[in-house]
């Protein structure tokens, strides 16, 4: 008889291959799973890290997925409008999200029931690929706990702290359809087919209880641990670096007191979707390009030093230096910024691309928000960007296995 031990080496890849050869229809995720697989269970260092195993990234952890994961090269972001009125109408939309996470993040693909005559339960285009470092990260906006006063859900009472609009900054010129949104998916992934397949059964699994209110796609790109470039050629993200360790994310990005219990490991998510004016930006002299930012565009190095992640001494760079102001507003955030470029604007003809801004921090009035208004009014990067849209979501804590997505709200 096989011993209890050589059972719980059953991983959830062999259970996908089994139920391909048998022609089992898959239609478990968190819960469904693992009381399947009860022996398959990921070990408390996989639950408590989402530590990445070849081409996988645990969904299951303390904390959700994607937010100190280091950046998978391709992101999709989706906004999404509850249109249910039914508090029961967004639970079933959210087991149905949390077992295609389960799955997808997996590797694994929904499989069909058999019946020719009705639609197939997985859309398939990632059938023989990878998992690619698939992760999915969910957000709640605002207007999902009190919309216009309206508490829809009965949920109210539980909304986070400082979950608000980030108010309207000097200059911009912000699309509020494309801004803002009751719930919000990020995913990433190695492989932008395997990006682009879960969105898309998000929102094929959204059918009657959301609609989507907008999406876009990013891009990066580094070599080894090497801080990833931006359109204008300077490194984003080095900043990073101060606080990549256990306690500086509890002092960053994590929520903790004052917040719901749901928020608690959790974090607040800033999105913002800047549009670089590259012609402008490419006629540029290359020493006004430097000063912008004050820092080496080829070393990443800080005025007056010699390597990138050299402590910057903000008296060596312009009054105005998006850096120098960084330093100045004495806040820290977790910068996951993404590239995106979106063919020509049919108005002046020119390359419509840019920065997705997307920061993780523990609380957003404090961090964010002082730094925004004051690189807003001052910054010299202003002359070369112009900020279209914007929004604030709260990231719940991570999910343990048997949990569906947004039940610590609904049931706490």
């Amino acid at each position: 008889m096989e011993s209890k031990s050589k059972k719980t080496e059953l991983s959830r890849r062999d259970f996908l291959k089994l139920t391909a050869v048998t022609g089992t229809g898959i239609a478990m995720g968190a819960a469904g799973m693992g009381v399947f697989m009860g022996m398959a269970s990921p070990s408390e260092e996989v639950k408590e890290s989402n530590q990445t195993k070849g081409d996988r990234i645990a969904m299951y952890g303390k904390h959700q997925a994607g937010i100190i994961t280091p950046q998978q090269t391709y992101m999709y972001i989706a906004s999404f409008r509850i249109i249910a009125s039914e508090r029961a109408d967004v639970i079933r939309l959210f087991r149905d999200w949390t077992k295609f996470c389960d799955l997808s993040t997996a590797g694994g693909n929904m499989k069909s029931g058999g019946n020719p005559l009705v639609p197939p339960s997985d859309t398939g285009e990632t059938m023989d690929l990878p998992a690619s470092k698939l992760t999915v990260t969910f957000g709640f906006g605002p207007s999902f706990f009190n919309d216009g006063g309206k508490d829809r859900f009965g949920i109210a009472a539980k909304a986070p702290r400082y979950l608000k609009d980030i108010p309207r900054m000097p200059r911009e010129k912000l699309d509020l359809s494309i801004s803002g949104g009751d719930v919000c998916v990020q995913v990433c992934a190695d492989d932008q087919q395997v990006a682009f397949h879960a969105v898309r059964n998000f929102i094929r699994l959204s059918t009657g209880v959301a609609t989507l209110k907008w999406m876009q796609e990013g891009f990066t790109s580094g070599v080894g641990n090497q801080t990833p470039r931006n359109l204008f050629g300077f490194k984003d993200g080095t900043a990073n670096k101060l606080h990549q360790h256990t306690q500086g994310y509890d002092d960053v990005v994590w929520a903790d007191e004052g917040e719901p219990s749901w928020l608690k490991g959790g974090t607040y998510l800033a999105y913002r979707k800047i549009r670089m004016l590259l012609e402008v930006w490419d006629r540029s002299a290359y020493s006004d390009q430097e000063d912008t930012f004050g820092r080496s565009k080829e070393s990443g190095a800080p005025y007056g030093a010699k390597n990138e992640f050299d402590t910057p001494d903000i008296s060596k760079m312009p009054a105005d230096a998006h850096v120098r102001l960084a330093k100045e507003s004495k806040q820290q955030i977790h910068r996951r910024a993404y590239s995106y470029t979106e063919g020509v604007d049919p108005r002046t003809g020119h390359v419509d691309a840019g920065l997705l801004f997307l920061s993780f921090q523990k609380n957003p009035d404090q961090q964010l928000i002082p730094m925004l208004r004051l690189m807003q009014n001052q910054d010299k990067l202003n002359a070369y960007t112009s900020h279209v849209a914007s929004a604030l979501f709260a990231c719940p804590r991570g999910l343990r296995e048997g949990e569906y997505i947004g039940q610590s709200i609904f049931e706490s």
